[in-house]
């Protein structure tokens, strides 16, 4: 428990914590992109009305329905799919990192991750569903979008990707939950990850600089 990972008896015996559960929705794939590089895998997440990338799901009240009928309640509201979440599907629990804006006296954050496999056509159905019939959509998710998990000859790929903003713990749990089922190769994610890195300084410069000239422009007006 010193690392902040609980079991699932652990964190449902937690007095006075909040929960939410997620999930991460993947398939196998032999689509190429462009014909040539391999997908590999489908995995699904959202940009949330924050602006920030999360795996559907939400909160849940553990006192009123089990974590997996509330993921899926959550799931029917931002997919527009009752999909059930089973136990089996659970693969981690853990304390939410610290919020800026929360308190000392906020109650703590559990955070729930679930995995489940599914077959191609399925994910795709999902994707039609959460344009089409979501009742979230527009709102409190602004559209689902695929991980690449490739990494093209510029660049592209991966280390743009995880160099987006996540949503709380979001990014740790793509991260490890790649690694746990297999999906990619210990040695492709650290190199994505430390080109990742460079994006971000990178990108800060660039922000800084736009500001500036958008501050310079500003006073010359």
């Amino acid at each position: 428990m010193a690392s902040g990972h609980l079991s699932r008896a652990e964190a449902l015996a937690c007095p006075g914590c909040r929960h939410a559960c997620h999930v991460m929705l993947y398939c196998d794939t032999k689509t190429l992109l462009f014909g040539s590089i391999p997908i590999r895998h489908i995995i699904l997440m959202q940009m949330r009305f924050d602006g920030l990338l999360g795996f559907p799901g939400g909160f849940v009240n553990p006192s009123e329905e089990s974590l997996e009928a509330g993921l899926t309640r959550e799931l029917s509201e931002e997919l527009g799919v009752a999909l059930p979440i089973l136990v089996e599907d659970h693969v981690d629990s853990c304390y939410a990192p610290a919020s800026s804006s929360s308190s000392s006296s906020s109650p703590r954050v559990i955070t729930h991750f679930y995995a489940k496999k599914m077959e191609e056509e399925q994910i795709r159905e999902l994707e039609r569903a959460a344009v089409t019939t979501a009742t979230d959509h527009g709102q409190e998710v602004l559209g689902m979008v695929r991980v690449p998990l490739y990494t093209m000859e510029d660049g592209g790929g991966l280390a743009p990707f995880l160099s987006h903003s996540f949503v709380g713990n979001a990014r740790s749990q793509l991260a490890d939950t790649l690694l746990r089922l297999h999906l990619i190769a210990p040695e492709e994610l650290r190199e994505a990850v430390a080109c990742s890195l460079t994006i971000q300084v990178r990108a800060a410069e660039e922000l800084r600089a736009a500001l500036a000239s958008a501050e310079a422009k500003r006073k010359l007006l």
